[in-house]
């Protein structure tokens, strides 16, 4: 199968979870390389659901190895709940099939707390996880890595510094500030339990590449929620783009990037979307797809497929092919449309603008095409899929440049219809 690179060609929640679990059968190890606990992964074996958030997606197989890369952002207490949460479900979770990398910055309590305060200025619609502001210390060099905890001397030169930074802004905001005790005492709480998973993680899997072991990237969120190439500022704190996998890894390897997004597009939080439908369809997309967030339980935003989002998105990572999933969910739909295209004040746009007042007056331009009207739910061959399904398909691989490999029909993990093999060239690298 060779190594691969799973990213997100919208804005997150396209079904990435599953299609990692799916490709990881015939894959040896599997890293995630970005985001935090922000990220939600719904996978359903033999009807039992489970919800991953930091933990990679191969957890749930046997005989799989699970890395966690430097480019995470770890929060260790809801790290240790998510493994025991698996224990409860007979999910083994040990350091023989998880590694977390020593480099690791880590999520505590000021950062959370950070977050809360400055999202009431800023109403960017985050998770409210601290993520965002683990990254600004981690740039900032006063981040507490997971490699602090076991140096005593090193650990207390980090709290200070980082106390120094956060008591400012909070003294500035009539905040009470934070004592040292109090941050000792929350990473004594924890140490003990996450410090046994800690490993050179680039140097692991570099010896696992020697080995010929055949490694899976999985990307959180998704493309336009990207620091660099998303809705900024509507955006996430981190790089989802393919490109990012080397950096949050330490493992420069040749690979295929696999690229996943819904027959329609949804949204959470605040931000431009152009082919958002505030009317009948996208109520009806929101129900039929049960499109609440798996992290946040919030509303996700709904509208057609963006062509234009997920052609764009195909170009910054080099995408050589797509999963589509949750096509059933258009099964009613007497017609259903693409947006193909943007206006804003007379002037068409084939690509997203940066500037994100005009994204959010962009005027969407749409393709419309003869809907099904058959279940397609759990549908496993091609046989069985209806001609105007096929035809959508087709013009959605036309439209972005690039074929569909596969087709997922339910959330269930064998629910997935092959259409083409994955036909890579030789030299595909990030």
């Amino acid at each position: 199968m060779g190594n691969i690179v799973v990213i997100g060609l919208q804005w997150g929640d396209e079904g990435k979870g599953k299609i990692v679990d799916y490709l990881s059968e015939n894959a040896d190890v599997v890293v995630r390389f970005q985001g935090g606990n922000n990220a939600g992964h719904t996978i359903v074996v033999n009807d039992e659901v489970y919800k991953l958030n930091l933990l990679p997606s191969s957890v749930l197989r046997p005989d799989k190895i699970s890395v966690i890369g430097n480019g995470v952002a770890l929060d260790p207490h809801a790290l240790i709940s998510e493994i025991e949460s698996l224990k409860i479900k007979g999910i083994d979770v040990n350091p023989n099939n998880l590694m977390i990398s020593e480099s690791c910055p880590l999520i505590l309590s000021v950062h959370k707390e950070k977050e809360n305060l400055f999202e009431n200025l800023n109403k960017i619609g985050t998770t409210h996880k601290g993520i965002g502001p683990c990254y600004e210390d981690k740039v900032g060099r006063r981040a507490i890595r997971l490699c602090d905890l076991e140096h005593a001397d090193e650990l207390n030169k980090r709290i200070d510094n980082l106390l120094n930074y956060h008591n400012a802004i909070r003294r500035g905001l009539n905040y009470p500030a934070v004592t040292k005790e109090e941050i000792l005492k929350e990473i004594q709480e924890i140490s003990e339990k996450v410090l046994p998973y800690k490993k050179p993680v680039w140097k692991v899997l570099n010896d696992l590449i020697e080995e010929n072991k055949e490694v899976i990237f999985e990307g959180a969120q998704g493309t336009f929620l990207d620091i660099d190439h998303g809705t900024y500022p509507f955006v996430t704190s981190s790089n989802t783009i393919a490109s990012q996998a080397i950096t949050g890894s330490g493992l420069f390897s040749n690979v295929h990037i696999v690229g996943v997004a819904k027959a329609y597009t949804t949204r959470v939080g605040n931000g431009p979307f152009p082919a958002e439908q505030e009317n009948e369809i996208g109520e009806n997309l929101f129900t039929i797809g049960k499109e609440l967030g798996t992290v946040s339980n919030r509303r996700r935003r709904c509208g057609w497929f963006d062509a234009v989002l997920v052609r764009q998105a195909v170009q910054l990572s080099g995408v050589s092919g797509i999963v589509l999933t949750k096509l059933d969910i258009l099964d009613s739909f007497d017609t259903i449309k693409i947006c193909v295209g943007y206006i804003h004040n007379g002037k068409k746009y084939d690509y997203l603008p940066a500037l994100s007042s005009v994204q959010e007056e962009l005027e969407p331009i749409y393709e419309e095409f003869p809907g099904w009207k058959e279940d397609t739910q759990g549908k496993r061959s091609t046989e069985t899929l209806p001609i105007n399904l096929i035809k959508y398909i087709k013009k959605i691989e036309e439209l972005v440049g690039v074929p569909i490999h596969l087709i997922s029909t339910s959330p269930k993990r064998q629910d997935v219809i092959v259409l083409k093999n994955f036909e890579f060239s030789e030299n595909a690298l990030v």
